[in-house]
């Protein structure tokens, strides 16, 4: 971004300081004035999720708190941080692009999109790849181009498809690829095999894949889709005639069997189907459309009612017998639309680059004034937008705001109060030491290591072990060295949780281990407490305990940092 950028920017967000200027202010937290507005917003969200309301005072002071600390996170200069920048940016962007997007010219794709879904196109094509680099995808183009204009002289479409096109599934039928439904391909790609008229040849059309010169089929209603199942005799490419023969024998038998009783269709899918992936779900496929299958098998398959069963169908795969399950007829506009939008939002989808296109263009008439002649990129126009938002739309402002600060408030806390706390092994053993009498038990404990086993020997095994053990590395080493023979495990448990320690320990009556695989345990190195021996022993208590004095140090602390003015008069009239 530029100087030029930059002063533009500078004067929109002087007009949304003036703007602001106009709401009074609730408090002042540091030198920044709190708008009415802002605290009204934040009050009345937070009494919507308050079983027992506060009052304006009590929220006040807690509302003051929580600004000293979002001023102390600014004061640390947390919002500079590159982590928070990208994601206040990309909130922003999120917030934003309701505002920004034109829903009548999204709408208009979706009606596109949508007229397009009820129909199939007969659709043939001419690929040609890109290639690796700039000057490959080039050529390719100047050869795509040098085709197209042999098309127009009235060179057989399927002669050239069959000479040139890469894509080796249509190029050996013509260049045709059957009958397509929309949603599948690249935008321009489908535009054009729903638009072409038979016959018709179209420019040269540039997908992800590669250049593509269609030529116009016939086209008819959707069908939907269909949900079948099959058997599928396989018969390779270098099959003999033997083999073919097999093959047919094989399916016509197949055939004979399901006709005349089609309860067995799903077991012998199972058992003889060379289509391992279905034949493991009884043949079952998952729902498919039109152009999604080959053919004949696509034609076969909505060809079918319900139930019925087909005759044996030969694909470039093989064989195959089909049942029809289900179908469904094409879905609705508001069943559609959902799937839609989220595709238009896909940096990957050209209707991406479309919508985007539109927003930038209609922001560069809005804020011509503020561009006048300058060369703004598309993120400094869209950046006057984002301040125009914040200065006029009171929703996007007090989002903004709020998620803003909610995380710097998070930042600081975990730098404040939560990481300090998790981190601070001697300042949470001094604060134990400090405060043992509030950590009393009411039951006796007892610390040790259950140990579980198959049977005595390992047992005494692992035993011996630990008496060598000085440290949880030992631990560790001998629940390697004994995996599934024993379990080890610290312990510290009150008496009545575990009835295995119970009985070791307090006389309680014998038990059978929960895993049936272990049949005796004992307590190693037991100890029976009455009280905590160390912090560790009530690490969780003790860990909650010292962040809260850690947040009250802390609060302490930016009072006396930060000043703060409230304007009572003002907050009298908040209702």
């Amino acid at each position: 971004m530029n100087r030029k950028h930059i002063a533009a920017i500078a004067v929109a967000a002087a007009s949304v300081f003036s703007a602001m200027a106009k709401d009074e202010v609730v408090m002042t937290v540091d030198g920044v004035d709190v708008p009415r507005s802002e605290f009204e917003y934040l009050y009345h969200k937070n009494q919507q999720q308050q079983v027992d309301p506060q009052t304006i005072g009590d929220y006040a002071e807690m509302f003051k708190i929580y600004k000293l600390k979002v001023a102390d996170a600014l004061s640390n200069r947390l919002d500079t941080a590159a982590a928070f920048r990208r994601e206040m940016d990309q909130y922003r962007a999120d917030l934003a692009t309701p505002y920004m997007t034109d829903s009548v010219y999204l709408n208009s794709l979706v009606k596109e999109a949508y007229d397009l879904s009820r129909q199939e196109a007969e659709a043939f094509h001419i690929m040609l790849a890109k290639g690796n680099s700039p000057e490959e995808a080039e050529a390719s183009r100047h050869k795509a181009d040098s085709l197209h204009a042999e098309l127009l002289k009235g060179v057989d479409f399927g002669k050239l498809a069959a000479q040139y096109s890469v894509d080796r599934a249509s190029s050996t039928a013509g260049g045709r690829m059957g009958y397509i439904v929309a949603g599948r391909f690249p935008y321009g790609f489908e535009k054009a095999a729903f638009t072409l008229a038979p016959g018709e040849i179209s420019e040269v059309v540039e997908s992800p894949q590669g250049w593509h010169i269609l030529k116009g089929g016939n086209k008819r209603p959707a069908r939907g889709t269909v949900l079948v199942e099959h058997i599928m005799k396989m018969v390779p490419a270098t099959a003999t005639a033997d083999q073919q023969a097999a093959a047919k024998a094989s399916i016509d038998s197949i055939y004979n069997v399901v006709v005349a009783n089609p309860a067995v269709f799903e077991d012998l899918a199972r058992e003889l189907s060379d289509d391992k992936g279905s034949g493991r779900q009884g043949g079952k496929l998952n729902w498919f459309g039109a152009g999604m299958m080959v053919e004949p098998f696509d034609s076969a398959s909505f060809a079918l009612q319900v139930d019925e069963i087909s005759r044996p169908v030969r694909s470039q795969f093989g064989w195959h017998v089909i049942r029809k399950l289900d179908a469904k007829g094409p879905a609705s506009l508001e069943e559609m639309k959902p799937g839609m939008l989220k595709r238009f939002a896909n940096p990957q989808e050209e209707r991406y680059a479309l919508v985007e296109k539109n927003t930038i263009d209609r922001l560069r008439k809005k804020h011509k004034k503020a561009i006048a002649n300058q060369q703004m990129d598309d993120e400094a126009v869209k950046q006057l937008e984002y301040d125009w938002l914040y200065a006029n739309e009171p929703d996007y402002r007090n989002l903004l705001n709020e998620y803003r600060e909610g995380s710097l408030l998070y930042e600081a806390s975990l730098r404040e109060v939560w990481d300090k706390a998790a981190k601070d092994e001697q300042g949470l053993s001094d604060y134990f030491n400090a405060h043992r009498d509030d950590y009393k038990w009411t039951k006796p404990h007892v610390k040790g290591i259950l140990v579980q086993a198959t049977n005595d020997s390992v047992a005494d095994l692992v035993r011996a072990e630990l008496l060598k053990m000085s440290d949880d590395a030992g631990l560790k080493a001998a629940r390697k060295q004994f995996a599934g023979k024993a379990s080890i495990e610290r312990i510290l448990l009150e008496e009545g949780q575990n009835a295995m320690v119970d009985n070791v320990m307090f006389g309680g009556a014998p038990v059978k281990p929960n895993n049936k695989k272990y049949t005796v345990y004992f307590v190693f190195d037991p100890k029976v407490l009455n009280a905590p021996e160390t912090m560790s022993d009530v690490r969780s208590l003790v860990t909650g305990d010292y962040q809260n004095q850690l947040e009250r140090d802390w609060v302490e602390r930016l009072k006396s940092k930060y000043p703060v003015k409230v304007n009572e008069k003002v907050l009298k009239k908040i209702k």
